[in-house]
């Protein structure tokens, strides 16, 4: 068995994406998780200053979603061809254009200008992502892609799951379908455990 370590902060994120996938896959790893008081001392020594990174016998690779298609191949949660994965590819990114968006809302400081972009976010931005989303998984028989389980269905799963923590609201209970694939994802055998003894943390 290859000698595996997973290294990110200590909470979910664009790490959990990786935990789930080889959990899923039944591979053994090193769950790294560094304080964010540590994070200054150690960015310099990450290839391009960010995590989360994925060691492989001693060969470290960075970028989350570049490693979940690496591990996806190996726990065959890719596409049956090279059609199917442009489907998976091209929902991934737009659920990391999606993501981005976020983003102002969660660093804003005044209290007023981020309830105004939370309202932004929740009457705008929320609806018209998921709107598509639902029609993708009406389209693949409860799944975003492929017709099938993949790799994205994960990066689905744990996005609604920081979109939530991160907005304070359950946005997936409205749509049907998103509610639907999150827990066909986190009622897989070998996520239910992990979810089930996963650290509590702040995000």
């Amino acid at each position: 068995m290859p000698d595996i370590k997973v290294t990110y902060f200590n909470g979910r994120g664009l790490g959990e994406l990786i935990r789930y996938l080889l959990k899923y896959g039944d591979i053994d790893f090193e769950d790294i998780r560094i304080e964010m008081d540590n994070w200054p001392a150690l960015k310099a020594s990450t290839p391009f200053g960010q995590l989360p990174l994925y060691e492989e016998n001693g060969k470290v690779a960075s970028q989350s979603l570049a490693i979940a298609r690496y591990i996806a191949k190996k726990v065959n949660l890719a596409g049956d061809d090279e059609w199917q994965n442009l489907e998976i590819d091209a929902l991934a990114d737009t659920l990391t254009d999606f993501r981005l968006k976020l983003y102002p809302f969660y660093h804003e400081s005044d209290p007023e200008k981020k309830e105004a972009l939370k309202q932004t976010l929740l009457s705008e931005t929320v609806p018209y992502y998921f709107e598509r989303f639902e029609k993708n998984i009406t389209k693949n028989n409860g799944y975003l892609a492929a017709n099938k389980l993949t790799w994205v269905d994960f990066f689905f799963a744990t996005s609604l799951d920081s979109l939530t923590r991160i907005l304070g609201v359950n946005v997936g209970e409205k749509y049907e379908g998103s509610s639907k694939l999150k827990k066909k994802v986190e009622e897989l055998p070998a996520i239910k455990t992990w979810i089930a003894s996963r650290p509590e943390t702040p995000f």
